[in-house]
């Protein structure tokens, strides 16, 4: 009998809501899991490590470990609209806000704050400050008790940081989409490469038809969603799923990897991220319709 493929996601509403119908053995023939819920910062680091067969990472993780796991062609979290915020008390020219400025981030190792940087290259000229690493919740009430200068922010934070009295210096995601014209890539979901390519296709299946189910019932999955999503109100929690879930997590498609690869290159250029060669995004088997 196949031991069940170890899993770890976030608590996040889009994640829970994605993989609600895999994890609670509600598709036939689907691969069996072994659940932990877990902060993307844990999951990056658990990557890294090697330890578990399925794991939700921010991609800019995926140089570090795309010779033990493979991308999933679904699951993760790509779109338009939907970046990354660095928000300020006031509101202004950002460049004059963030030369010299302490900062605080949720992690080091998140898509977002490789974002960050590679804007803050060309628009802060004179340069960002101190970054402070902080757990997300702790963020905006920092910022706005004077604690940091700003807060990169993401997710659910799009929708509350007025609550704060916060101004937004800047949408990453707009700047990403505005320079390239490409979606914005931030969650990924990879897969051990020794799992070997027919489990890996049948596991993308599966992931697909979870989100499917996800879409074509989502009452199924509404107190589990609410139960890992206790702090946020359940319009936010709605905002939430509908903005990240959305068609790259059936599939990344041509276009969504196309944003992978110029995350990854431009980063890489910038001396943020090892290269990552040619092919190693590719998925190992026939990735199932």
């Amino acid at each position: 009998m196949t031991s069940p493929l170890t899993l770890a996601h976030s608590s996040c509403p889009n994640d829970t809501f994605v993989f609600h119908a895999l994890t609670h053995g509600l598709l036939p023939g689907a691969p069996a899991t072994d659940l932990r819920i877990a902060d993307i910062d844990i999951t990056n680091g658990l990557a890294q490590q090697g330890e578990l067969d399925v794991l939700k990472v921010s991609y800019g993780v995926l140089p570090y470990v795309l010779g033990d796991y493979a991308l999933l062609p679904c699951g993760g979290a790509v779109g338009r609209g939907c970046g990354p915020l660095v928000l300020g008390r006031r509101a202004g020219d950002p460049a004059t806000a963030l030369t010299g400025a302490r900062v605080a981030v949720p992690s080091t190792t998140s898509t977002a704050y490789l974002l960050f940087r590679l804007w803050a290259a060309r628009a802060v000229p004179g340069g960002v400050g101190e970054t402070v690493v902080m757990p997300f919740h702790e963020i905006m009430p920092a910022v706005r008790d004077g604690a940091v200068d700003a807060g990169l922010v993401i997710h659910e934070a799009r929708f509350t940081y007025g609550h704060y009295g916060l101004h937004c210096l800047t949408d990453l995601g707009e700047e990403w989409e505005k320079d390239t014209g490409l979606p914005i890539p931030l969650g990924a979901i990879i897969a051990r490469r020794s799992l070997g390519a027919e489990r890996l296709t049948a596991l993308s299946a599966a992931v697909r038809s979870s989100a499917q189910a996800a879409w074509s019932s989502p009452a199924a999955s509404r107190p589990y969603v609410l139960e890992h999503a206790q702090e946020l109100a359940t319009d936010v929690v709605d905002q939430h799923i509908d903005l990240y879930v959305n068609s790259f997590t059936a599939d990344l498609g041509a276009e969504g990897l196309a944003a992978v690869r110029a995350l990854l290159d431009r980063s890489a250029e910038q001396g943020l991220l090892p290269a990552v060669p040619e092919g190693a995004l590719d998925f190992p088997g026939p990735a199932a319709a």
